[in-house]
């Protein structure tokens, strides 16, 4: 947490001095806000295609079921807890619908998998099948 608050520092320099309105005196004042700023336009960028791909996810989840035939399973494999929230409401409120998911909670990856791929640590993989 040290570390992002030592990142705010030149932020917070460079806000006193335009809030008292001094001039931005040297090249490396300018420089660090230039940094700032696109790392804060970045990061709007990333939660801009994070909210993106949920919208995604959701309208796959609207369609894909109508794609089953009696028996047809639909997995999928999320990686993070907002994706696998979205996937879990959506299953359970199909079980009335004539679906059910297969096991109650999501399966992870193995032990040897994540030594293999430590990405995989976060996977969690949910099952619907279409039963009429």
């Amino acid at each position: 947490m040290e570390a992002f608050f030592d990142c705010l520092q030149p932020l917070d320099i460079l806000v006193s001095k335009v809030g008292r309105k001094e001039p931005l005196v040297s090249g490396r004042d300018l420089a660090e806000l230039d940094n700032l700023l696109s790392a804060a336009g970045l990061l709007n960028r990333v939660f801009e295609a994070d909210g993106k791909a949920h919208g995604a996810l959701r309208q796959a989840l609207d369609e894909a079921p109508a794609l089953l035939a009696a028996g047809g399973r639909l997995g999928v494999i999320s990686f993070h807890s907002g994706e696998d929230r979205i996937v879990k409401r959506t299953f359970r409120a199909l079980e009335s619908a004539g679906f059910a998911e297969l096991e109650p909670s999501p399966l992870g990856p193995e032990d040897d998998e994540v030594r293999a791929n430590p990405r995989a640590r976060s996977a969690k993989l949910r099952v619907l099948e279409r039963l009429s």
